[in-house]
């Protein structure tokens, strides 16, 4: 690791609180083939469960600016230890109970109104954890080490499903979310740092240029990941455990992209050039099949997400005041995961109908569409170069004209 990363992971506290995030935040990386997994294996059927990972996201897209929000009103503790409870006794419902289609669905839009907003949590606490000049390379190290959650989360829930039962992997989920939100919520970060009430209304941050530019490409990169990973599964089939490992290879490429990448200094195309590597990955899928093919495509698409997704990051925290990030980074949330709605739902519906190769093919114009709508948006994209990647302060001095 290098000496910057290391630098920052020896910064008091930065070490604790990415630990407890990213185990309070990887049930993202199981859920989803998880649910897959249960629903097909009980339907037979990839619509079926194509509409429950759909119900999924799209609670948990309506309710990440909402959270993002009630954190600056009760705090982030109540919040997070409140929705990770409802959340785990929702995804344990699904496991246990023996449900028809329309209750599962309503049961995962449950799970997905209280998904715990972990990740809105943690990139507001960050800037108050290092100095401006820090604060960039940590969000690029942020986005790197959460590949860890989609390389560990997928072999995780697939072999655990395939090897024993789908019921036990979603139950992991279950344990992952409370024990995960309990550590977070207890770190002394997460009480040291208070989120001012915002003076502004409800969704007034989405009228800033760069927050809307994160939130559009987010839904359309996100929509094209979340159609790779229900065609990977569904070019192998849910009894097959490669699903798990191609999908574990992709984010091990993203995860040393995001190292390779990290130091590089933020400019207005920095976003684009990254998102022409994950086009050019992803585009490659529909005319590759089998384990080495799919691979070798995404090891290509995965180096260029990672560091994506950091320089979304940075964006965000650049451009916003300090009371408005909570909700500014639900509201980007928001957009993965209505694009995690729509490539899920896509794919399902492909797949079930055309096959996997199909699916891919949506993937593909997925991809191309965002780095087509970063490429002509850029210049929202800030250059950080000799700049501070922190919030907007929410005060800052008057000057005072002295008295003659």
């Amino acid at each position: 690791m290098s000496g910057g990363f290391g630098d920052l992971l020896r910064t008091r506290g930065v070490a604790r609180i990415i630990a407890a995030q990213l185990v309070a935040r990887f049930p993202s990386g199981m859920l989803s083939l998880g649910l897959l997994f249960h629903v097909e294996r009980r339907t037979g059927s990839y619509t079926s469960a194509g509409a429950v990972l759909a119900a999924l996201s799209i609670g948990q897209a309506l309710s990440g600016p909402a959270t993002g929000r009630l954190m600056g009103r009760l705090g982030i503790r109540p919040v997070v230890l409140g929705t990770a409870t409802l959340c785990a006794a929702a995804v344990a419902a699904i496991a246990l109970a023996d449900l028809p289609v329309v209750a599962i669905v309503g049961l995962a839009l449950a799970a997905g109104l209280t998904f715990p907003p972990i990740t809105a949590a943690v990139r507001t606490i960050y800037p108050k954890l290092v100095n401006s000049r820090m604060l960039a390379p940590l969000f690029s190290l942020d986005a790197s080490l959460q590949e860890l959650i989609w390389i560990g989360g997928p072999v995780a829930v697939t072999f655990v499903a395939t090897a024993v039962s789908t019921e036990l992997g979603l139950l992991l989920s279950v344990a992952l979310l409370v024990g995960g939100g309990i550590w977070f919520a207890a770190s002394p970060e997460v009480g040291r740092v208070r989120i001012p009430r915002s003076k502004r209304r409800f969704g007034a941050v989405l009228l800033k240029p760069q927050v809307l530019l994160v939130t559009g490409v987010g839904f359309l990169v996100i929509a094209s990941c979340a159609d790779v990973e229900a065609s990977v599964a569904g070019a192998f089939g849910t009894g097959d455990p490669t699903s798990g490992v191609v999908l574990s290879i992709w984010s091990l490429a993203s995860l040393v992209g995001g190292f390779a990448l990290a130091r590089l200094p933020m400019r207005s195309w920095s976003l684009t050039l990254r998102l022409l590597i994950v086009a050019v990955g992803v585009v490659v899928t529909p005319f590759v099949s089998g384990f080495w093919g799919l691979s070798a495509a995404l090891v290509v698409a995965g180096f260029g997400l990672a560091p994506a997704l950091g320089v979304m990051s940075a964006i965000v925290s650049s451009s916003v005041r300090f009371s408005d990030t909570a909700e500014a980074y639900g509201w980007t949330n928001t957009g993965q995961l209505v694009g995690v709605a729509l490539g899920a739902a896509l794919a399902g519906a492909l797949i079930d109908r055309a096959g996997a190769q199909a699916a891919f093919g949506s993937a593909a114009v997925l991809a191309a569409l965002g780095l087509a709508t970063a490429a002509l948006a850029h210049r929202a994209t800030p250059d950080l170069r000799g700049r501070d990647a922190g919030p907007v302060p929410d005060t800052a001095p008057v000057p005072v004209q002295p008295s003659s």
